[in-house]
Formats: C-alpha cells, structure tokens, sequence
C-alpha cells in the first residue's frame, strides 16, 4: 500500500486474479479505481476494507473513563475486513519473533523476489503479494538472501501447501479459520490473531503472545508498568465481544508506558 498525492493506492490478490485499486475522496465521497483480472472483484470489496460493516454502533465503552473518551475522539475508527486470509498471512509469518523493521525488511525483499508488478498505472516499484505457488518455487539460497531464518521458512512454505483451504469462503468465521490456521505447523495463536483481524475485521481477537501488547494495554488501563497475557486479558474482559476494538483504541491513542534500557537489536540473517 502507498499514500500519495493522487490518492491511496493498494494491490491485492483475488480469486480472479492480482488488482490494483486506487481510493480517493472528494467533499466526502469516496471513489473507486481498479485494473487487473481481479479488478471487479477488489473493487467492490472496498466498503468493506474501510470499515462498512464494522459493528461499531453495538460497542459501549463503559464505565472506564479513557476508554470512553478515547472512543468519543476517534469517531473514524472501524475495523476493515479484507477478506483475503493469504495476502495477510504471508506478512504475518514474516512478523513471528521479529522487529517490525526487520520484518518490513524482509516483505519487501520477498515482494521484490517474487510478487508480480501491479496492474495499471499504480505507482512505481509497487508490486502484488506472491501467489503461494510462487512462495514454493523460491529457493533456500533465495530466502537467505532476502534475511529470512528457517523458523519462519518453514511455517510460510507449511501455510503455502494449504493456502486454498485457509480463506474465508473455505474456512469460516473467525473462530473456524484460527482453528484452522493453528493447525499448521509454525502457526501459533499470535500468528491466527493477526490474520483473522486483519481477514475479517474480527473486532473480538486480541493478539496474544505479543511482545509489546499486553504491557501497553496493562499500562493504560491499570497504570501497571509489566503485565502478562492473563492479565491483559483480564482488564478487556469488560469489553468482550470488542476487545480487539479497545486494543486499536488504546493504539490510536492511548499513554504509553516509558521506555528504558536499550532497545532490542534486530538480527540480519543474511550476515549468518
């Protein structure tokens, strides 16, 4: 995805094939541009990528005085849904044990490598996420190169010999696809969250596992400077059925904890 001047520019695979779409808004209105196979397809899916059917009106922020307010601040917050399992899982495997710049690092490597240029007059450079045949033909020598370890390897050619069973037409609501997703090897529940969250906008799944999380939610709930997942779990209980939404509150704006100590190295494999 990239932001210009000329709008906000996004590729994706489709059942039919790669898109480009292109979103930009005027007095309010939002218009819609694709190119590609999937064109037809990527294009009606955008109400649901900004949110559409977001249930947001059923959430009451309750009794939790920054909650409330940071709810009554960010009246432009929804929770899209992409409807695309394999174009988020890829980034997330790539996201397992790492920083996000290392992470960042290595989907663009990939993304080079291996994705097909988008469709249409996108911006330059821009290219559409690897189909997972073309994930199984990239070879060890490859993914060394682009600084990928064999932890993460191995999950990403595990989930790409059982991609076609994984989206949301196949797979199911929420509970089905994580379900699913743990069942293959090196996807653990942090990995099932992600993706559901970001596949069908599950307002409910929290990221479990997560280095920073539980600690930032512990911190602006109970002012506590460590919490563990139990814990975190414990303070969004009030909210169940949203607590992802009260996470993307908190992320949107709530305090943060201060940093001390030195901040974590990330590791080049590529260097090993």
């Amino acid at each position: 995805m990239r932001i210009g001047a000329d709008g906000l520019w996004r590729t994706t695979t489709t059942p039919d094939g790669p898109a480009t779409v292109r979103i930009t808004m005027t007095s309010g209105t939002v218009h819609v541009a694709a190119w590609g196979a999937g064109a037809e397809r990527a294009g009606a899916a955008v109400p649901e990528w900004l949110g559409a059917d977001d249930p947001a009106g059923d959430f009451d922020p309750g009794g939790h005085p920054l909650v409330a307010d940071l709810h009554r601040r960010t009246p432009w917050l929804r929770l899209g849904r992409t409807g695309r399992t394999w174009d988020a899982l890829v980034p997330a495997v790539l996201e397992q044990k790492v920083t996000t710049v290392e992470a960042n690092r290595v989907w663009r490597e990939l993304l080079r490598l291996a994705g097909e240029p988008a469709p249409g007059p996108a911006p330059e450079g821009m290219r559409v996420p690897p189909s997972a045949r073309r994930v199984l033909d990239v070879t060890d020598w490859q993914w060394h190169a682009c600084g990928l370890d064999g932890a993460r390897r191995r999950a990403l050619r595990a989930v790409a010999t059982v991609a076609s069973r994984l989206e949301p037409e196949v797979a199911g609501d929420s509970a089905a696809l994580q379900k699913r997703l743990r069942s293959v090897p090196g996807i653990g529940v942090w990995t099932a969250a992600e993706v559901v969250q970001r596949t069908l906008g599950c307002p409910d799944t929290v990221s479990v596992g997560d280095y920073h999380l539980k600690n930032i939610v512990g911190f602006a709930l109970a002012g506590r400077r460590n919490t563990d997942d139990a814990g975190m779990l414990d303070l969004l209980e009030p909210w169940r059925g949203h607590r992802q939404r009260v996470v993307r509150l908190l992320l949107a704006g709530g305090p943060r904890r201060p940093r001390r100590g030195p901040r974590f190295a990330p590791t080049d494999y590529r260097s090993i």
